[in-house]
């Protein structure tokens, strides 16, 4: 429940984590068998060196938790790091199959991408074996219920024995003993009844089945549907990403069975590529714009000349500083280009004006010296 998860959980976390430096508080939430811990460091603080220190915490805190408890750190992407959502589509495959293909074929595939952090798997079943025991029968052969999960988890094991030499060569020694099919689990021991060894099938039913789960996923009212959240990794560029991880989709489409295909749910570079078509476009727009009213005004086209040959000169050399220091050329960048445009055209404008009046006045010196050159030569 959410209060034994609180207290046997949350709390021994939190109060472990607190003394890490550069902290600016700690939330949690205890859920029906689940705890997520959120912990927010100042805005100067290094995303690995943060990490790093919250894992060495996790170490010493782990030996207060429960048994078979295991803190998990989260991928190192950030809050708005969901940049693609995809689901599978197959008529012929049932949801546990989906998942099976999703959590050991797929997700291993695009976790090798260069800027993924992770691939989180949604929807179907976890598929597992599942035991339904007899109660009756249990105290028949006089076997509890801890006994059998013992018995079942001790016999899904191999161990290693050392080696032995005869004639010559040498033997190593090995035990063989993980599950791979219901019949093996179904042959376990779990007591022994006046010499007859008393089996797995004897007290249960063993069946595949789905792992308990806490939520569905629908796609648009057609049903359950299986997939994954591809998380990008901190500071990495969205757009270059995502275009890798939908040419790795091609290589791994090539390697599925028959009838299985990918479905696009949600994709951030089209969202990317139109917004930054639509301030590209407004870029475009603005400088002609400008232009227009520059010559219209002015009225003097060396004077307008001047002023519209710095406007691309001073857009280019944005871009240019933009692939020196490894910007990318995103909303934010190319709207403060937009802006600087205004910026551009004025500062042009004072310059022509103030260089016209200086030429202007320079001028009238040198009429107004003229006739006093005359008049001395007159002389």
């Amino acid at each position: 429940s959410p209060q034994v998860i609180e207290d046997q959980v949350t709390y021994p976390l939190v109060s472990n984590l607190q003394g890490i430096p550069k902290i600016k508080n700690i939330r949690a939430t205890s859920m029906f068998g689940m705890s997520f811990v959120y912990i927010i460091f100042n805005d100067d603080v290094d995303v690995y060196w943060a990490r790093t220190r919250v894992l060495e915490r996790l170490n010493y805190a782990q030996r207060l938790l429960p048994q078979g408890i295991t803190p998990s750190l989260g991928p190192d992407g950030t809050g708005v790091g969901h940049i693609f959502w995809y689901t599978l589509k197959a008529k012929d495959m049932d949801l546990g199959e989906q998942r099976a293909l999703q959590d050991w074929y797929i997700k291993f595939a695009l976790q090798t991408v260069n800027g993924v952090a992770e691939v989180a798997s949604f929807g179907g079943f976890e598929k597992q074996y599942q035991l339904v025991v007899d109660p009756i029968k249990l105290q028949y052969y006089k076997v509890s219920l801890m006994d059998v999960m013992n018995k079942v988890k001790a016999n899904n094991n191999d161990v290693g024995g050392r080696k032995f030499e005869m004639a010559d060569m040498a033997y190593i020694i090995r035990g063989l003993g993980y599950v791979k099919s219901k019949e093996d689990l179904e042959s376990i021991a779990i007591a022994n009844n006046n010499g007859i060894p008393v089996r797995v099938k004897d007290i249960a039913r063993v069946q595949m089945g789905g792992d308990l789960r806490l939520g569905i996923f629908d796609r648009n009212g057609e049903g359950e549907a299986v997939g994954g959240i591809v998380v990008m990794r901190y500071g990495e560029n969205a757009n270059n990403v995502i275009q890798a991880v939908k040419q790795k989709i091609k290589e791994v489409q090539k390697g599925l069975p028959e009838g299985v295909t990918f479905h696009y749910d949600y994709d951030r570079s089209v969202l990317i590529e139109e917004a930054i078509e639509s301030v590209r476009g407004t870029l475009i727009e603005e400088l002609i714009t400008v232009s227009i009213v520059v010559i219209l005004f002015l009225f003097h086209w060396r004077s307008a000349l001047i002023i519209l040959i710095q406007l691309p000169i001073s857009v280019a050399i944005g871009f240019i500083l933009l692939q020196a220091f490894g910007i990318s050329s995103n909303i934010m960048s190319l709207t403060g280009i937009a802006l600087a445009i205004g910026v551009v055209v004025d500062d042009s404008i004072v310059m022509v004006e103030n260089s016209y009046r200086h030429i202007s006045e320079a001028q009238e010196a040198s009429d107004a010296a003229l006739p006093e050159d005359k008049n001395i030569d007159s002389k």
